[in-house]
Parts: structure tokens; sequence; C-alpha cells
């Protein structure tokens, strides 16, 4: 089998030191980080845009989240993995090819199938919001998958320069996915790039539109409500679903985001009402970051997902 991921780039560890699985065919573990740099550019200058850069920064500055995995976590009620033996693995970054540009999604596409059927959950870092449309595909592993979009946009276009799994396409092409389900979408807010179409086409899916303004004004309680119980869930988290003073490495900044505890709060309680398998943090800029704050967050997003699933029991250790 062709090689699907390579060492993190640019020299950097592994997210919090924990250690390298070279290939996923052999991933023996808990817990799957998975960095997806590369997206489907709607022009030639986002082939590298400055999100291909964020999992090498969000992994660099994953060594100020946590002094060390016996310390008491207060986000979590103890320490992140609880004194069980859970595996956390990094399985470094899908491989790019500079001469077909729609390789590294069909290699991403293969690399997070095998590791959801082997029971991983499936932490990404982006890249810009369309890394994560292989990983939903990957998804047909399970069955009737809600879909939780935290973000300022609400990403459902068709095509952007009839490029159609991009950075603003990645909900429309989840809801033609016939494994998912029922989806939700948080903190929209401002102008972004969807038109009335989009929002009415958005809206006869079914899809839940909640705005930012909701959560701030009545917490996550009551979105977390509108959930269904029981079921598996799916978090696809943009940067600027945040408010910018929590988020600042952003391209597109909006006043007015969801703050870190409203999205502690979600992914606890859907670790609590049923299975997550996977969560992606993306659209992080990171020469836009100040003190790694956008990155020391996306961190703690990730680790919030690790010990909620470890208190929740998904692997009975």
């Amino acid at each position: 089998m062709e090689p699907l991921t390579q060492r993190p780039r640019g020299n950097a560890p592994t997210f919090m030191g924990f250690d390298y699985c070279p290939d996923v065919t052999d991933f023996d573990g808990h817990v799957a980080i998975l960095g997806l740099p590369f997206s489907d550019p709607y022009t030639i200058e986002e082939v590298t845009n400055d999100q291909t850069n964020a999992p090498t920064a969000v992994r660099t500055a994953s060594h100020r989240l946590s002094i060390g995995l016996d310390h008491y976590d207060f986000d979590l009620g103890g320490p992140v993995l609880d004194n069980r033996p859970i595996r956390v693995l990094d399985c470094g970054d899908v491989l790019a090819d500079a001469r077909d540009l729609t390789l590294h999604y069909k290699r991403a596409e293969k690399a997070a199938r095998i590791l959801f059927e082997k029971g991983a959950l499936v932490l990404s870092i982006g890249g810009d919001h369309g890394v994560p449309v292989p990983i939903f595909r990957a998804l047909d592993v399970y069955q009737n998958v809600t879909m939780v979009h935290v973000d300022a946009h609400l990403d459902w276009r068709d095509d952007v320069n009839g490029v159609k799994e991009g950075y603003s396409n990645p909900l429309r092409r989840a809801a033609e996915m016939p494994h998912i389900g029922a989806m939700i979408q948080i903190g929209l807010r401002a102008q972004g790039s969807a038109r009335q179409g989009e929002v009415d086409d958005a809206r006869a899916y079914g899809s839940r539109l909640i705005n930012s303004y909701e959560v701030l004004e009545h917490g996550m309680a009551p979105v977390l409500d509108q959930i269904p119980d029981g079921g598996t869930y799916y978090l696809t988290v943009d940067a600027d679903g945040l408010d910018p003073t929590e988020m600042p490495a952003v391209a597109a900044p909006a006043p007015g985001g969801l703050l870190y505890h409203h999205v502690r709060t979600l992914i606890h309680g859907l670790a609590r009402k049923g299975r997550l398998v996977g969560l992606d943090v993306v659209e992080i800029t990171p020469m836009r970051d100040v003190n790694e704050i956008s990155c020391i967050t996306a961190g703690r997003i990730f680790l919030n997902a690790i010990g909620a699933a470890v208190r929740a029991d998904y692997w009975n250790v």
C-alpha cells in the first residue's frame, strides 16, 4: 500500500510529544492525531495558503498545553487520561503531491477510514475548511452521523471557480452523503459567502442554524438539547467560529463569536450524549497569531475531546 502520511512537517514535534505512528495500517491506539495541511484550492495562490502551516504550528505550541499527563486538569476534573492506559498516537500529516492536487484528499479519506474502522477517535488539524471533506466521506464506516458544525459561516456553496470541495463547500458536500443525518450549525454571524439560496438549501435539508448570539445569551445547554441523544457525532470547528479575542489567527475575524468554554461544553455534552467519533479544528492562519493563543486554544479543544471520551468510557480500559 502506498504511504498515506508522513512525519509532521517542518521538523515539528508530535502533538504533545505523543508517540508517532508512521503507518495508519499499524495504528494500535485509541486516539489518532492527523494533520491535514492541504485543501482543494480555489486559486493557485491557495495551494500553499498559511492554513497549510497550521498543523505544524499547533503541534509546536502543544508543549504549552500540559505540564504533564499526571497533573490535575481543571477543564476535565482530573488528569487528561484519568490515569488509564489510553494510547494517543500522532499519525503525522497526509501526504500531498505537487503533480496531482487531488491525491491528498484520496489519501486522507483512506487514512481516516482505516482509523475509524479501528475504533479511533480521530482528531484532525487543518488546513482550511475544505480538508474535512474526505474525512466526512470516510464516516461511511458509521451510519446516520450527526454533523455538528462550529463556524461564523454557513459553508453551503456548491462551487467556487468550479471547485466543489474547498473551504466554502464542506457542509453542502456533507449533506449529500447518505451516511450523514442531522446537521446543526452553531456560531453563525456577520457576512460570509452565503447567499439567500444557500441559506434556503441548508434549511431545506433540515440543518438547524444557530447564530452566536443565541449561545452568548442562553449558553450551550439549549443547543445540546436539540442534538439527538445516543447518536454518532462528528464535530468540525472552524477557528473563526470562536471570538477573535480567543482565536485571533483567522483570515475572516468577526466579533461576537463563541467562547472557548462554549466549545468545551459542547464537546463534553456530545461525549456524554453518545459517541463522538471525530473532531477537526481548521482555518488557523499562524502568521496572524498572538502569543500562540489560537494554537493553544485548538490544542485545548483536542485535550477536552480526549479527556471527555476517556471519562465517557469509550474504550472501557
